[in-house]
């Protein structure tokens, strides 16, 4: 007795890819594909999501448009970078970043393009390819003759370094990694390998390297990762996703499935030699044999490749669900079918049929279709016997293909994908802000983006030109600032401007604003830098498109009264808060030098550069207020003046502040108008001049002398009476 079964039909084609698919072809597509309990060496969705740096570890075939962790093959040490602030008279801190350069494999077979990747279940780049942190970037599609990356080549030696060729593999270089705890993030690329989807038998028959063939209009699948135990593993993956089974033929063995072209049997019987009927029988397994619901489990593109569940179900008799795992991108729709013809399926092959056919039958073929007379429908062959020259076949009944089922994915869990933009600087030396001396020039910087996903810049400072320049860290985060388009105008600094309102546009429309009360402001809510002048504001009015009106104005904070009225059109308006705002301190020589600050963000193509002059604001005192002058009865001339203190802004206990200096010490300059002018210094607020040093038109400007500089002047000028203009 000679028995056929449709597991023997790797004989018809040769190699290692013969004996992996045979094994699979007829009821082994039933055990092995569809409900295998245990075992199962084919891809798994897990498999795809998790990524890999272990040797041994399979590098996936893709198909189509799918997502994919891949294998990390190559990566340098983490790379230290030491910033540090502070100091000169405030604590010293030192901050730290890191970088790597890393090479992670993606696939086995030649891509397209990489588009979306994601980093830590974060966006690393967007749709648009921008990507959300700074780095550089460089894909290798899969070519047999691509060259060697030169940042490998370079760090490894170029005779050290391979080229990979044939195997698709992304490069990072410094890739920034304070977003994801400063180690390197598990990350996951949406990788096109082909223009659009991909049928589930051209992949098979590209696995098999030709070997095997596909009858057409097998399900399309907009994604599939070829990965598992053997070729036969992604073979039967495949086959169940077409609910197809496996053929021999001369050619090699073909991927069957649905209805097609029939030959008809006579169901009559056959005689043996000695004259013996052969037998035939019909069977119909009872329906709690099959199971009752199918679930499918795949990947959902319109969730950004999670994974999704579909599953189908019959009303009746039985309990067994069946669990397929599909490592494929298809929609839910066509889940759901998938699932509904594998049920279709296990619910028709309960019936069997067996036929006994004379010798002249041997042509047929495990897997070939056929029809018997007189009973409606279409069967395949699923084993094949001959014994005494009379042919005994076992059918099952094919199901027709379904039709596609709706179905919904449910809601979609995204990573938003939000635009960085180019970076806005503002840099600018500013007067104190603590009731804490600084003993250096201090330099502020602010930074944002003009895109809702800018997060920071690296910054880089130079003190001379920009001839040298040295790292000064990263930027906060992101703050708030624009520019003035209609300027506030001028007032007087010792009582609120209720009368002047000034309107600026906001770098980024998302950017916010918001209004304060009288003790807010007291407490120094709502102080922006407007030119040159600090000011604080009560009310904010949004105008739309990121414009605002800003009223309810106090002027002149900080010392800052001599840039009131001095804005312009187009001058920077900065919000000051110190959670956005990076301080850099500087040598005292930078006092009277430009400095240059440059941010660089990850959406930038070249540095951002803003030029600050240095003149000392930051640690010299403000400068003298409410100048007195009183003609004595001899006729000398008493100018006396109050001065101010960089600490004690507040004046909370109605006592003078604290000198905040090392010594109390003016500078007058005397320039009678007809006379050459005089300079002389004096350690108390007041300084009585003789009628013969000064006159009608005198100019006399006082500046206190600080422990690192002249404040700004207070200028009076004599009218004819003597008395200040």
């Amino acid at each position: 007795m000679a028995t056929l079964v449709l597991t023997v039909a790797g004989t018809a084609i040769g190699g290692p890819v013969g004996g992996a698919i045979g094994a699979a072809i007829g009821g082994a597509i039933d055990r092995e594909v569809l409900f295998k309990p245990a075992g199962r060496e084919g891809p798994r969705l897990t498999e795809l999501a998790v990524q890999t740096s272990s040797y041994g570890t399979q590098i996936p075939k893709l198909f189509g448009t799918m997502r994919v962790a891949g294998s990390v093959i190559w990566a340098t040490d983490l790379v230290e970078h030491r910033s540090t602030s502070g100091g000169k008279g405030r604590p010293s801190t030192t901050s730290y970043s890191y970088t790597v350069s890393l090479a992670v494999a993606l696939s086995g077979r030649r891509l397209l393009s990489v588009r979306r990747i994601w980093a830590d279940g974060k966006l690393l780049r967007g749709a648009s390819g921008d990507f959300k942190v700074r780095t550089g970037f460089r894909l290798h599609r899969g070519e047999e003759d691509q060259s060697v990356d030169p940042l490998i080549a370079a760090a490894e030696g170029a005779a050290m370094a391979p080229a990979h060729r044939g195997i698709a593999y992304a490069v990072f270089e410094d890739l920034e990694l304070a977003e994801y705890g400063n180690r390197i993030p598990s990350m996951t690329f949406e990788v096109i390998a082909d223009t659009g989807a991909v049928t589930a038998g051209d992949i098979a028959a590209s696995v098999a390297d030709g070997a095997l063939a596909s009858e057409a209009g097998t399900v399309s699948l907009d994604g599939f990762s070829a990965q598992g135990a053997s070729v036969r593993a992604v073979a039967e993956t495949l086959a169940g996703a077409a609910n197809g089974w496996f053929v021999p033929g001369d050619a090699g063995v073909m991927l069957a499935h649905g209805i097609g072209e029939t030959i008809e049997l006579p169901d009559e019987g056959a005689r043996d030699a000695q004259g013996r009927m052969g037998t035939a029988n019909h069977a119909i397994a009872a329906a709690d044999s099959a199971a009752r619901m199918v679930s499918l489990t795949h990947y959902d593109p319109a969730r950004d490749y999670q994974a999704g569940v579909q599953r189908a179900s019959r009303p009746g008799a039985g309990t067994r669900e069946a669990r397929l795992e599909l490592p494929a991108a298809i929609s839910p729709g066509v889940a759901r079918t998938i699932a509904q013809a594998a049920l279709a399926r296990v619910d028709r092959e309960r019936e069997r049929r067996t036929l006994t056919l004379g010798w002249h039958a041997l042509t047929l073929l495990p897997g070939g279709r056929v029809k018997i007379a007189g009973t409606p429908g279409q069967w395949r062959i699923d084993r094949w016997s001959l014994e005494a020259m009379v042919l005994r076949l076992e059918l099952l009944r094919i199901a027709a293909a379904p039709l596609p089922v709706p179905a919904g994915g449910g809601r979609v869990l995204s990573s938003p994908d939000l635009q960085i933009g180019e970076t806005v600087l503002a840099a600018f030396e500013l007067p104190l802000l603590e009731d804490r001396l600084a003993s250096v020039p201090r330099l502020a910087a602010v930074a944002a983006g003009t895109g809702a996903g800018w997060r920071s810049a690296a910054l880089m400072l130079s003190t001379d030109d920009g001839a040298h320049g040295s790292e000064a860290g990263a930027t906060p985060p992101p703050g708030i600032l624009g520019t003035i388009e209609v300027p506030p105008g001028v007032a007087s600094a010792a009582i609120a401007d209720t009368i002047n309102h000034f309107d600026v546009r906001l770098a980024n429309p998302a950017m916010q604003l918001s209004d304060a009360d009288a003790a807010a402001l007291d407490n120094g809510a709502n102080l922006a830098l407007a030119g040159e002048e600090l000011l604080q504001f009560a009310c904010a009015e949004p105008l739309g498109a990121g414009r605002w009106r800003l009223h309810g104005l106090w002027r002149g904070r900080r010392g800052t009264e001599y840039a009131i009225g001095g804005q312009n059109a187009g001058d920077m308006f900065v919000l000051i808060d110190s959670e956005t705002l990076k301080t850099i301190d500087l040598a005292s020589s930078a006092i009277g030098a430009q400095a240059q600050v440059m941010a660089q963000g990850a959406g930038d193509g070249a540095a951002v550069t803003v030029a600050v002059p240095i003149d000392g604001r930051s640690v010299v005192p403000p400068s003298p207020v409410h100048p007195c002058v009183q003609m004595q009865s001899d006729g000398a001339l008493l100018v006396e003046w109050v001065r101010r203190s960089r600490l004690g802004w507040r004046w909370i206990d109605g006592v003078d502040v604290t000198l905040g200096e090392e010594k109390e010490r003016y500078r007058v300059s005397i320039a009678p108008s007809d006379a050459p002018a005089r300079t002389v210094e004096t350690e108390t607020a007041a300084i009585l001049l003789d009628p013969v040093d000064f006159g009608a038109g005198c100019a006399i400007t006082i500046c206190q002398i600080g422990s690192q500089g002249l404040s700004r002047p207070l200028s009076i000028i004599l009218s004819d009476t003597g008395e200040p203009e």
